[in-house]
């Protein structure tokens, strides 16, 4: 699971790096649809850090909202696994 959380995470760092270069260049952007898609299927901290340090999408508050959305989910998700699944 480690693994498969790393691999997602730098996946997603990379893809919205792409996507500021692509949007610095002015080419064919990378939809939001699937950036928050990579963000939802585990990729949170590779997005936050991409956020963070390339300054990308940190001032769309439409993005944002959705973000915090996508992250609210997953820790309600993660709190139920916590709370009816523990071993």
């Amino acid at each position: 699971m480690f693994y498969l959380l790393l691999i997602t995470n730098l996946i997603t760092f990379a893809t919205f790096a792409i996507d500021k270069w692509k949007a610095v260049k002015h080419k064919r952007r990378i939809s939001e649809l699937f950036l928050l898609t990579l963000t939802f299927l585990g990729g949170t901290v590779g997005a936050v850090l991409a956020m963070l340090i390339f300054k990308h999408k940190i001032s769309k508050k439409s993005f944002l909202l959705k973000f915090v959305l996508i992250v609210s989910i997953q820790l309600i998700i993660i709190y139920f696994f916590q709370k009816y699944y523990h071993y």
